[in-house]
């Protein structure tokens, strides 16, 4: 288990070198996730610091456009500080991701998302802010269980526990 543990953190940071090496710029404290980044256009994509990835795919070119004029539509993509984009979502060419900004699983983001929101759907649309958010998530950890073992260190004891208690509520795990 630790070996399998020790392996994915090897390949998430050769992924990162590899990225780097291709031009994508990318700042301290990311987290790839199991996500896909254009290959064909990586020197137009810039991540900032503090940005996690879930199984997200950032798109800095739009083939559709080849067969209308034999040319893919471009444009840079820029990923700001503070930044989680939810499991299976989408960033089209041409779009900034402001500071602090949260965005929903299965987003399609088709254009920017200012600073300090919350946004999801598709197309992706700004739902709050990210203040907002966190000052609501803070508060709901008062009154839910939160662990503090990080789920691929937990023992059984703490699975057990975790079972027993999320039986009709959610919490919050590491």
């Amino acid at each position: 288990m630790l070996r399998d543990k020790i392996l994915r953190k090897f390949i998430k940071d050769y992924d990162i070198k590899k990225l780097r090496q291709a031009g994508v710029k990318i700042g301290s404290d990311f987290h790839l996730g199991n996500s896909y980044i254009d290959a064909g256009f990586p020197f137009l994509i810039e991540i900032g610091n503090n940005v996690t990835l879930s199984e997200v795919c950032i798109l800095a070119h739009d083939g559709s456009t080849q067969h209308i004029a034999k040319k893919s539509r471009v444009g840079k993509v820029k990923i700001e500080n503070n930044v989680f984009i939810g499991k299976h979502s989408i960033i089209l060419p041409h779009v900034r991701i402001g500071d602090n900004v949260v965005i929903g699983a299965g987003s399609v983001v088709t254009r920017n998302i200012p600073e300090n929101s919350v946004a999801v759907g598709n197309p992706c649309k700004v739902i709050g802010t990210y203040d907002e958010y966190k000052e609501r998530t803070l508060k709901r950890m008062e009154s839910h269980p939160v662990y503090p073992t990080y789920h691929a260190y937990k023992s059984e004891d703490e699975i057990r526990q975790m079972k027993e208690e999320l039986e009709d509520t959610w919490g919050y795990d590491e």
